[in-house]
């Protein structure tokens, strides 16, 4: 046997590819000690980007007798390498999904297009949508099952196999069998879709009752859609993806953040990637999760600003909140747990301008990472939040990112910008220009920040405020003021959280099941059963990614609501304590929680039974990230920052090499590779003991 060859795997990898930079986040498993990285993305190649990136974190580590340093060499260490993705994101704002047809029940085959009759604009006599599949590619067969699950007509099998076959001819590359009622009793469904998969020349059939067991057609029908949409862009990416890696000698298990900030194997991923739909930012807010949590503030509300948006989401309790459903966009509706996530174009490349009524907009049309802000120099001539920023001199145009990534920025150019597109047009100079850029840009994420919080009933106030991604700790001040939060907490590696949260996820699976009964008449022993019945379903899932758990968890709760009533109200149970009467006092609970008070004299109804089984994979000790050593807290220099209409020397430091302890006053700069902290008068700074930088407000 090689040296090579017997090498434990004991790296693992949580890998985050933007359009610009794949941050990697790599945990050695043998002493518990973490390296980050940022390379640039290899479009196309994205496993030429992580194991380019692997190989730099990993120098020293690889075999002996392997090439130093080489993919080949260092693939041998990796155990586990956990991706947080928005390649399917991606695909359904963009549109660029698989030609994918429908097969529904006779008289259903508008429900995708008609949704709730809702509309994309409130207000006014015009509007357009238009589905991901078009009527043309909608066929009817007869069936139908009642809503009690009984079955009125069984499904025609030969209509089935015609107009699978008319959809073969269309140039259909995937297909969704929806029929409705099916959550309630799928027996035709399932003939339906054996037929189809009989005939289908690749996997890529989605059976609607299997995506989604629960009532409410045009949420079951839009959900099962877009997961077979889906299935041919995200199942082919992950195909090739890992094709590429075993090709380089990676031997270990590939894992896919799910939109819900649990992870899953690449096999589950390529069967329902719908569940991928906000994979990337879901990543990140389980880190600031876990990093508030240790940090002793178990409320934060977290804000991603990237190149082009800025995602906000709330944890309380030290929980992240979890959505039943989002739209990616409008009529777009995804019913799958997720991470509440608001998500505003407020980034970097946010391009500004004035509108026909002379008012500032900042986005939500972005410049994005090509050709990027104006300083970049790569051909945009129109200005951005990251060329206010230069000009304002909160980034050195010499230093950019700690002068770690990109060449020296073009001040001069994005000055010129803020000029012609801003300055002249309101009458303002080009510093007064820049700052009304960024006090609109402040203004916008300060909004999204209240809607997660205040319009949910939570105290901002009550809440620390965690910036990440490569912008964020550039406004961390202006968000304290302009929300009110006291405490602020830029992470140790704020450009690599979301790579972060992919090693810290723990695998989670989601099931769901109608039951559609008052509670007086529910079949507690049924109820039981199907119980039993998910949790095999999601063990299995679980089984499936081969990777070690420390303990599994389970989550169950009913979905209930007073007869009559509209909305459901979620509500945790007792596994080992299920009857009527605790099924009742939970409920009462809850909604005394949630309105006030309970009704008396109401019938009480349990519409659907949820369920989540959680793999809890092994921590580590998030004070690896902390500084070592003595440090120093030496300026570098001074650098002239402008900020409330006037200049200031703000001092220089290099963020990292503060130690445990260290405390800043505003004006200061604090640089690092993967992103700058902006600290503004009247604000100090403080390094904890895991190295993130509390920021408070001075006392008046």
């Amino acid at each position: 046997m090689s040296t090579q060859q017997s090498v434990t795997p004991h790296l693992v990898v949580g890998v985050d590819v933007g359009g610009t930079f794949t941050d990697l986040f790599v945990l050695d498993e043998r002493d518990g000690s973490a390296r980050i990285v940022k390379v640039p993305s290899t479009r196309g190649e994205e496993a030429r980007g992580f194991m380019n990136g692997v190989v730099r974190v990993s120098e020293g580590n690889a075999p002996t007798g392997s090439a130093s340093g080489s993919a080949a060499g260092v693939a041998s260490t990796l155990a586990t390498i956990v991706h947080g993705t928005t390649v399917g994101t991606n695909a359904l704002l963009e549109r660029k999904v698989a030609r994918t047809g429908i097969i529904t029940t006779r008289g259903f085959r508008d429900v995708l297009e008609m949704r709730r009759r809702d509309r994309p604009q409130t207000w006014g006599l015009r509007g357009s949508f238009t589905p991901v599949v078009p009527r043309d590619l909608r066929l009817e067969v007869d069936e139908r099952v009642l809503a009690d699950g009984s079955l009125h007509t069984a499904v025609d099998l030969a209509q089935v196999r015609a107009q699978t076959q008319a959809l073969l001819d269309a140039g259909c590359e995937a297909v969704c069998v929806f029929f409705i009622n099916a959550y309630a009793n799928p027996v035709n469904e399932q003939q339906a879709v054996a037929a189809v998969r009989a005939m289908w020349p690749n996997p890529y059939v989605t059976s609607a009752s299997e995506v989604l067991p629960e009532i409410r057609e045009f949420e079951r029908c839009s959900t099962a859609t877009l997961n077979a949409a889906l299935q041919p862009v995200v199942g082919s990416y992950l195909a090739k993806l890992e094709d590429d890696l075993r090709t380089q000698g990676f031997s270990g298990e590939l894992l896919i953040v799910q939109s819900n900030g649990g992870v899953m194997s690449r096999e589950t991923a390529c069967d329902v990637p719908v569940r991928t739909a906000l994979s990337g930012p879901a990543a990140g807010v389980i880190a600031c999760a876990a990093v508030a949590r240790a940090s002793g503030f178990p409320n934060v509300i977290t804000g991603d600003m990237g190149g082009t948006s800025f995602d906000v989401s709330l944890v309380a309790e030290g929980e992240a909140s979890l959505a039943a459903q989002t739209s990616i966009e409008f009529g777009l509706v995804v019913r799958s747990p997720m991470i509440q996530i608001e998500t505003i174009g407020a980034g970097g490349g946010s391009i500004a301008s004035v509108d026909a009524s002379g008012m500032l907009q900042v986005g939500p049309e972005s410049a994005g990472s090509i050709p990027g802000p104006v300083c970049y120099g790569r051909g945009n001539t129109r200005p951005t939040v990251t060329d206010a920023n230069v000009v304002l001199g909160r980034i050195a145009a010499d230093r950019p990112l700690g002068g770690g990534l990109l060449q020296e920025l073009d001040a001069k150019a994005a000055e010129l910008a803020i000029q012609t597109h801003v300055a002249t047009p309101l009458g303002l100079d080009v510093l007064a220009a820049a700052e009304a850029m960024l006090t609109v840009a402040n203004a916008k994420m300060a909004g999204a920040i209240r809607v997660v919080s205040i319009e949910r009933g939570h105290d901002p106030r009550q809440f620390a405020y965690m910036p990440f991604g490569g912008g964020g700790a550039l406004h961390v001040c202006a968000m304290m003021r302009e929300v009110g939060v006291t405490t602020g907490i830029v992470p140790r590696y704020p450009g690599v959280t979301s790579a972060l949260g992919c090693v810290m996820a723990d695998m989670r699976h989601d099931a769901v099941q109608t039951l559609n009964k008052s509670l007086l008449d529910l079949d507690l022993a049924q109820l039981k059963s199907r119980l039993a019945d998910l949790a095999q379903a999601c063990q299995k899932r679980l089984d499936s990614a081969g990777v070690r758990f420390e303990r599994v968890q389970e989550v169950v709760a009913l979905d209930m609501l007073y007869m009559g009533q509209t909305h459901t109200l979620q509500v945790p149970l007792n596994a080992d304590d299920i009857s009527r009467e605790s099924i009742q006092a939970a409920f009462e609970k809850a909604y005394a929680a949630s309105f006030g008070r309970v009704l008396t004299g109401m019938a009480i109804r349990v519409m659907n039974l949820r369920y989540a089984r959680i793999g809890v994979r092994p921590k580590f000790d998030l004070a690896v990230l902390a500084p070592k050593g003595a440090g120093s807290t030496a300026s570098l220099g001074v650098q002239r920052v402008y900020h409330a209409g006037q200049w200031w020397d703000a001092q220089r430091y290099a963020r990292l090499d503060l130690p445990v302890g260290a405390q800043v006053a505003g004006p200061a700069i604090l640089e690092q590779a993967d992103t700058t902290v902006w600290l503004e008068p009247g604000f100090s700074a403080r390094v904890d003991t895991l190295g993130n930088l509390l920021v408070e407000r001075n006392a008046a």
